[in-house]
């Protein structure tokens, strides 16, 4: 595991580079409310009861798309941003040990909060049989599906997926690393791999695979 200050820093410098790249930040800022406003809606509690947690995470996806435009690169981001379930990233400076809170992009507390209990969480054979379940892999997935699918201009999958795990390790207390995240990180690069070449691809149809993989080696 990479130093965990390092992981940090690179955080702030991967914000930094995403301001540049893309300018309409406030586009970004329009589709995470957008999309955490649809989350946080009782239409969405009602696909809930008709709908499987991967079917959830499909439409999610199929909303931020219509929604950019068809520019998957910043429904990607936007995808990103909307599925971490925080609104701040705890940052622990070196030399003198003070803990700073780095607001991420994200809608206001009450959407935030409806936003959250709401993500889909079952989402793999072995996820948590409870509430949380792996609403946190939703961003690992689609953060490294945007690197995946724009890594000709940042290539940074697999520091993306360390940064994400370095900042849950203070929300979680972990002393490791989750290797359920750096698992779901590789289904993320693949699946905006993939999307390059073909833009019908739903993230589910990637997920599915890592429950299929362990399922044909525990047979």
């Amino acid at each position: 595991m990479i130093d965990r200050f390092v992981s940090l820093y690179i955080i702030l410098l991967t914000l930094v580079l995403v301001s540049t790249i893309l300018p309409q930040q406030s586009n970004l800022s329009k589709g995470v409310n957008y999309l955490s406003e649809f989350i946080a809606s009782d239409y969405f509690l009602e696909l809930k009861n008709e709908n499987t947690d991967l079917a959830l995470v499909d439409t999610i996806y199929l909303r931020a798309i219509h929604h950019y435009n068809y520019d998957y690169q910043e429904a990607l981001l936007a995808l990103t941003f909307t599925s971490i379930p925080y609104r701040r990233v705890p940052i622990v400076v070196p030399l003198i040990n003070s803990r700073l809170y780095y607001p991420l992009i994200s809608a206001n507390d009450s959407i935030s909060n409806l936003k959250n209990k709401n993500l889909p969480s079952r989402l793999f054979y072995d996820s948590p049989d409870n509430d949380y379940g792996d609403k946190d892999k939703l961003a690992h997935f689609f953060g490294n599906a945007f690197i995946g699918y724009a890594e000709n201009v940042l290539n940074l999958a697999d520091v993306f997926g360390y940064f994400v795990e370095a900042f849950e390790e203070d929300f979680k207390a972990q002393s490791e690393v989750d290797f359920r995240d750096l698992d779901v990180n590789w289904y993320g690069v693949l699946f905006g791999n993939t999307l390059e070449l073909n833009k019908k691809i739903l993230p589910s149809q990637v997920m599915v695979l890592r429950s299929l993989k362990y399922f044909s080696i525990t047979l």
